[in-house]
């Protein structure tokens, strides 16, 4: 198929496919447990005088989501046994984690932090680990469930839902709270994990079924191993089981892309270093500005809300017309480039109309690069391994930048916001470098995957 050779209505017309719309709310059940675990969570310890040496450590419950890729294998090949006999192997996951979500947000709408706060520690890590879990299962359900060409508009579909549940976690959890008391606000929250059990429950399971090219390539890889190796037949099997499982998937991804494994990889790890470096800096940067809550409330929740949907939107009917290297080139270069634009605002001053360009061009920017980024990864996965490579990819695309963004504070601190943001357009040159190469280097599909012109 030539993406080239569509037009914009029938690019449109992607968004009215039944599995698009279902992303929605798969998003939707993805990003309802984020903000829960982190800063509304760290909201209600403070109304509960939670020390804030013990709401500091909270943060560490986030690392589950950036070690996803350790169980991403026993998502990708281990068969849940009576769920998977009523839904399959992809929806018996998701099931799986949407239920450790609820019950965890069910338990902690009982419990008072202030006398309980080790449980709801102990909680809070459930209802991590299940939401990483059910994150890796539907990236998985996603890549299958449709064409390549089509991930552009499945992301896009998958990132509205995800942020009207950061709105409903975030804003929506705390008006419960305010009008009514935390434990209403998180046992709604518990209640509204049914809209992605209820979409579970309806929707199709993806074709999951392992390639014959593949199966013999991990046989390969398993004898080479295996060779003289444990007479004992259970251990033999356990170990092959492993190496099929974990090892084959990285073996698989270098054997099909050669030494230029090293250029994709090295590209996902600096795609968003410069996104999620400055992101840390915005909401203190506009504080020391001189704007007050409000407006940073105000014009964050509507332009940025809108303006990341309309990027999502936009790229996902560009990557259906132009395939998806091209969008990932202009999403580099937007991202670093409205770094620029806080550099204008810290020289203008704290002026509300500039407030509102920046923002929405940030998002706007940020909307497009990650629904092109996503749809790139998605290309990348062999649907025989999709939830263990894409775990893999999604892991490597934050811990730089994460790491990065730690130092922040030391460069504000040393030489101001202005140099800070210009050092955060800068680290986002090598993303647009590398995206370069990678349209002068054709990428080899991975095996039984269409053929999608991704260039």
């Amino acid at each position: 198929m030539k993406s080239t050779h569509q037009s914009w209505k029938e690019a449109l017309s992607v968004y009215s496919r039944p599995r698009v719309i279902t992303m929605t709310f798969l998003g939707f059940s993805a990003g309802l447990p984020y903000l829960l675990v982190f800063s509304t969570l760290t909201a209600w310890l403070t109304d509960a005088e939670v020390t804030r040496s013990a709401i500091g450590f909270f943060a560490w419950v986030g690392l589950t989501y950036s070690v996803k890729v350790f169980w991403a294998p026993i998502v990708d090949r281990v068969k849940l046994p009576r769920l998977l006999v009523l839904l399959g192997q992809r929806r018996s996951w998701i099931i799986l984690g949407q239920a450790g979500i609820a019950t965890g947000l069910l338990i902690m709408s009982t419990l008072d932090p202030g006398r309980s706060l080790i449980v709801v520690a102990m909680l809070a890590l459930l209802v991590a680990f299940s939401s990483a879990t059910q994150d890796v299962a539907i990236d998985a359900y996603r890549i299958e469930a449709e064409e390549d060409q089509y991930q552009g508009a499945m992301s896009a579909s998958y990132i509205f839902g995800y942020r009207v549940a950061l709105l409903v976690a975030g804003a929506g959890a705390l008006y419960l709270a305010d009008y009514y008391d935390w434990r209403t606000s998180y046992l709604v929250m518990a209640g509204l994990m049914s809209v992605g059990m209820i979409t579970v429950l309806l929707i199709d399971e993806p074709d999951h079924s392992i390639r014959q090219q593949s199966i013999e390539s991990e046989q390969r890889v398993v004898d080479y191993f295996l060779r003289n190796q444990h007479k004992v037949l259970w251990l033999r099997n356990l170990e092959a089981w492993f190496i099929g499982a974990v090892v084959c998937p990285f073996v698989e991804f270098f054997e099909r892309n050669g030494r230029f494994a090293v250029v994709i990889l090295l590209f996902i790890a600096c795609f968003r270093l410069s996104d999620i470096a400055m992101g840390i800096m915005a909401n203190p940067f506009y504080l020391d500005l001189g704007f007050s809550k409000s407006e940073i409330a105000s014009i964050a929740k509507v332009f940025g809300f809108v303006m990341t949907i309309a990027g999502s939107a936009l790229c996902g009917l560009i990557v259906i017309r132009f395939g998806i290297l091209q969008p990932l080139l202009v999403g580099a270069i937007a991202v670093a480039a409205t770094n620029l634009l806080f550099v204008v605002l810290a020289v203008t001053g704290p002026q509300i109309e500039w407030l509102a360009l920046v923002i929405s061009a940030d998002n706007l920017s940020g909307g497009f690069a990650a629904t092109a980024f996503v749809a790139y990864l998605s290309s990348l996965t062999n649907r025989s391994y999709t939830a263990t490579q894409y775990a893999l990819f999604s892991s490597l695309m934050t811990l730089p930048g994460k790491f990065i963004s730690g130092f922040s504070g030391v460069i504000v601190d040393g030489y101001g916001y202005i140099h800070f943001f210009l050092f955060a357009a800068v680290i986002g040159i090598p993303a647009i470098m590398l995206v370069l190469i990678l349209l002068r280097h054709r990428p080899k599909l991975p095996a039984g995957s269409t053929a999608q012109d991704v260039l």
